[in-house]
C-alpha cells in the first residue's frame, strides 16, 4: 500500500516538475514562439477549423439545411467516385503528372544548388540567382500568359521561327500531345530557382574544413561534391522529398486550369480541377468534398510509408 502511494507521489511530483520545466522554457523562449504563433494560427484557422466541414462528405449537404439539418447517406459519394468513369482518367492524369514532377523537376533544385555552390565569382553567382528567383514572384497567370505568347498558333513566337525556317506550324495548346511537356517545363521555369534556397543554406552548414581535407587527399571538385556535398544534404534532400511525395494528388489547381481545354481534358484533368468542376460550376459540394477527403487520405497514408521507410533507411524522417 505504502509502495502505491509512494509511486503515485513521484509521478505527481514528476508531472509538476515537467509542467514547470515546460512552463520555465516557454518563459526562456518566448520570441521564438511568438515568431512561430503567425504559422501555428495559420494551419489551426485554415487547415484545422476547415476538417470539421468535411462531414458534409457523408451527407447530402444542401446550403439552407445546413450541416445539422443535411441527410446523412454515408458512403453514397465514395461509391459513385470510385464508380465514375471519370475517376481512372483524373487518377491516371494527377499521377503522371506527379511522376513528373518527382523525376524530372525535383531533382532540378539540387544540381542547380550544386552548380551554384561551385561558382567562385560572387557576382555572378548573386546575379545567377536572381535570375532564377524572379519567376517564382510572377502568378501561373502571368506564366502561362508568357506560354501563350510563345506558343500560340498565330503569331506565336515558336511558331515564327517554324514557319520562317519553312516548317509547319504546331497547335502546341490544342494539342493534348504537347500539354504535359508544357507543364512540366512551366514548372521548372516558375519553381527550380526558388527551390535552390533549402539546398543553398542546407550546403552553407557543410564543415568547410572537410573541403580542405579532401583536397589535401587529392579529391577533386568533382569528388568533394560526391562525397561531401551530397551526403551532407542528403537528410534535407529525404525530408523534402517525403513531403512532395504527400502531395501525390495536391498538383495544385491554378497552373492546371489555366492550361486546360476540350482539346486536351483527356490528359490535362486532375482531381484539383475536378473538384472546382464538381464543387462549385455544378454545386454538387458534398462529392466535391468526398473527392477533396479522399485526396487528403492518399497523401497522409503515403507521408506514413514514406517517413518510415526513410527511417529504415537510416534518416530521421520528419517525426
Amino acid at each position: 500500500m505504502k509502495s502505491n502511494l509512494a509511486t503515485d507521489n513521484t509521478e505527481v511530483v514528476t508531472k509538476a516538475e515537467r509542467r514547470a520545466e515546460l512552463i520555465k522554457n516557454i518563459k526562456k523562449n518566448k520570441m521564438i514562439y511568438l515568431m512561430i504563433l503567425p504559422g501555428l494560427l495559420y494551419f489551426l484557422i485554415y487547415k484545422y477549423v476547415p476538417m470539421y466541414g468535411l462531414i458534409i462528405s457523408f451527407q447530402d449537404y444542401k446550403p439552407y439545411q445546413g450541416i445539422m439539418g443535411s441527410e446523412w447517406v454515408g458512403f453514397k459519394h465514395f461509391e459513385r467516385l470510385f464508380t465514375s468513369p471519370d475517376f481512372w482518367m483524373i487518377f491516371r492524369n494527377t499521377l503522371m503528372l506527379f511522376a513528373l514532377q518527382l523525376l524530372i523537376f525535383f531533382p532540378i533544385p539540387i544540381i542547380l544548388s550544386l552548380m551554384l555552390n561551385e561558382v567562385r565569382h560572387m557576382f555572378f553567382k548573386r546575379s545567377v540567382q536572381t535570375l532564377i528567383y524572379i519567376p517564382h514572384f510572377m502568378s501561373w497567370v502571368v506564366i502561362v500568359s508568357i506560354g501563350y505568347v510563345i506558343l500560340t498558333l498565330d503569331n506565336g513566337l515558336i511558331n515564327g521561327i517554324l514557319q520562317g525556317l519553312g516548317l509547319p506550324k504546331v497547335n502546341f495548346l490544342m494539342n493534348a500531345d504537347w500539354f504535359r511537356p508544357i507543364y512540366i517545363l512551366q514548372v521548372i521555369w516558375r519553381e527550380a530557382g526558388w527551390g535552390t534556397i533549402i539546398f543553398l543554406a542546407a550546403i552553407a552548414a557543410v564543415d568547410p574544413q572537410l573541403y580542405e581535407a579532401a583536397k589535401m587527399d587529392g579529391a577533386n571538385r568533382f569528388r568533394q561534391m560526391w562525397h561531401i556535398t551530397l551526403p551532407a544534404i542528403r537528410s534535407v534532400i529525404v525530408v523534402l522529398l517525403i513531403l512532395k511525395i504527400g502531395d501525390v494528388l495536391e498538383l495544385g489547381f491554378e497552373h492546371v486550369y489555366l492550361l486546360l481545354n476540350a482539346s486536351n481534358r483527356e490528359v490535362a484533368e486532375i482531381f484539383d480541377t475536378y473538384v472546382y468542376t464538381a464543387g462549385l460550376k455544378q454545386g454538387q459540394f458534398s462529392y466535391s468534398t468526398a473527392v477533396g477527403f479522399f485526396k487528403g487520405i492518399v497523401g497522409l497514408i503515403l507521408v506514413m510509408v514514406a517517413n518510415k521507410l526513410a527511417k529504415k533507411a537510416g534518416e530521421e524522417g520528419i517525426y
